[in-house]
């Protein structure tokens, strides 16, 4: 239910006011989330699917690759002035030996629903090696080539097919979503002529509805997502492909445009940046012999 926050609005023209309603706000929350009884990262997103949220971000990091590393995601502390509970402090157990302590004894923390990286120093900082490489295995005029291929007509199809999947823009008109497709194939190592949907998420902070798909996929024991496709209802920041590149993604379908450091990443990455992929049309920006 915190997902949506109803309120009052009065709607004008230029000739004034029309009239007074009730409206539905995307809900924004904080998330503290701490790790073995140390405070990690507090992060501004929309209640729901926070486990997800949670896997997925520690992945982003570098910190787990694997569900089991998860021990226990206990929300009992969080609690109101008035006592009441609202589930925004994450208490995570993680595996012994899992994450090293020192390396971020030093880093605070800090995402709003507007950037997920605000409280890093420098890019560097952020850019983690996955576990789950994307393995160039051909070369071209343009140079590493890397699989799955794709067709366009297939890529085409995402923003529709998870746009309809939006229930919380539709009420809202204000959150951010991710989709996860799997590319269907007709042989090994052929081309894919069609994209299944398999996850949608959806959240104020577009690397937040990232995480949760992610995550969703860690908890399903899919990665790597070498066969899959990920497209977002934003633009393609630098942060997106590095969440791509650390579940093993291949491909980063974005509505609007990326930035020039995310098509370098995409391009180190061995990961296809598409931008303006709005259903008729659409810009390769990295490695675009996979689209064929």
């Amino acid at each position: 239910m915190r997902r949506t926050v109803r309120t009052r609005v009065r709607r004008f023209d230029e000739t004034g006011l029309i009239d007074a309603r009730a409206d539905s706000l995307a809900g924004e929350e904080p998330l503290e989330v701490r790790l073995d009884g140390e405070q990690f990262t507090v992060t501004m997103r929309t209640p729901g699917d926070d486990v997800e949220l949670i896997a997925g971000f520690l992945l982003s990091e570098g910190i787990v690759t694997d569900w089991k590393q998860i021990l226990r995601v206990d929300f009992s502390t969080g609690i109101d002035p008035d006592g009441t509970r609202n589930l925004n402090v994450a208490r995570v157990s993680l595996e012994p030996g899992t994450w090293d302590r020192e390396r971020y004894q030093a880093r605070q923390i800090y995402t709003s629903s507007a950037c997920g990286i605000c409280g890093t120093a420098s890019i560097e900082a952020v850019q983690r090696t996955s576990t789950y490489p994307i393995v160039l295995d051909a070369m071209s005029d343009d140079g590493p080539v890397a699989s799955p291929a794709v067709t366009s007509r297939a890529v085409l199809t995402l923003p529709d097919a998870m746009r309809a999947e939006q229930k919380l823009f539709g009420s809202t008109g204000g959150v951010h979503a991710a989709g996860l497709f799997r590319l269907e194939r007709d042989d090994a190592g052929g081309i894919a002529d069609t994209a299944e949907l398999v996850a949608v998420r959806e959240d104020v902070g577009r690397h937040n509805a990232v995480d949760k798909v992610i995550g969703w996929a860690l908890q399903e024991g899919m990665l790597p997502l070498s066969d899959t496709i990920l497209q977002v209802s934003g633009r393609a920041s630098f942060e997106l492909v590095q969440k791509a590149a650390m579940a093993g993604i291949p491909v980063l379908s974005a509505v609007s445009a990326p930035s020039g450091l995310a098509v370098d990443l995409g391009r180190e990455q061995g990961i296809t940046v598409i931008g303006f992929n709005r259903g008729t049309r659409l810009n390769a920006y990295s490695h675009h012999e996979r689209i064929v």
